[in-house]
């Protein structure tokens, strides 16, 4: 469910968390068990789904891909952590999964919603799921469901609030939020945590977005 949520997580906060329970409902609040099983008879529940650019053709894809997935893996973690054992940040891990995930149809229109941080993108979404389900902490902020995967090594989501605010305190010189600002803001936070670097994306994104008017 969290990499559904993920996938749709742009636009404004009430359209997603609306977006989210039409998910749920089309789930019948089982999203492992409603992709464990799904087959043809079910695709009819996915028709009216629409958020952006992201469909009902879409939903049903993701769908498929994570049937199948899970017919071979227990969980995605398992795809991700032993990349991410071999890795500094998440750029291996997050190329690894969109692989993965896309299989052979790496000409669907739906391969837009899975970030290819090789073409320079910043993999907003796919670093704040990585965020919720690998980082724990005492306030229930993060999911923290996977437990082989280092909060060391997780990279910050990066977007136009927490960008703008990473460049008001001298954590970040590039002025694109690419896949190469991904970086140079993860070294400036482990800096100041090496064990949870993630943690500083909170503070980063609610500073900008009540500064909405940074201009660097």
């Amino acid at each position: 469910m969290g990499l559904f949520l993920a996938t749709i997580a742009w636009g404004n906060r009430k359209s997603i968390i609306q977006s989210g329970k039409k998910l749920i409902d089309i789930f019948e609040n089982e999203p492992y068990y409603f992709v464990k099983s799904y087959d043809s008879s079910l695709t009819n529940k996915l028709t009216d789904f629409k958020h952006r650019t992201f469909n009902g053709f879409d939903l049903h894809f993701f769908i498929e891909r994570l049937r199948d997935i899970y017919k071979k893996y227990d969980s995605l973690e398992q795809i991700l952590s032993p990349v991410f054992s071999k890795s500094n940040n998440a750029y291996e891990p997050i190329l690894r999964f969109r692989i993965t995930f896309l299989g052979e149809y790496t000409d669907i229109r739906s391969k837009k919603h899975i970030a290819n941080p090789s073409n320079g993108s910043a993999a907003k979404r796919l670093n704040m799921y990585l965020r919720w389900m690998v980082r724990k902490d005492n306030k229930g902020v993060d999911l923290g469901i996977w437990s082989s995967i280092p909060m060391s090594k997780l990279s910050c989501p990066i977007d136009v609030h927490s960008g703008n605010t990473a460049r008001k305190f001298n954590l970040l010189s590039r002025k694109q939020n690419d896949w190469k600002s991904v970086v140079e803001l993860d070294e400036n936070l482990r800096k100041m945590d090496p064990y949870d670097p993630v943690k500083y994306d909170f503070a980063l994104f609610g500073y900008g977005v009540k500064n909405k008017k940074f201009n660097y």
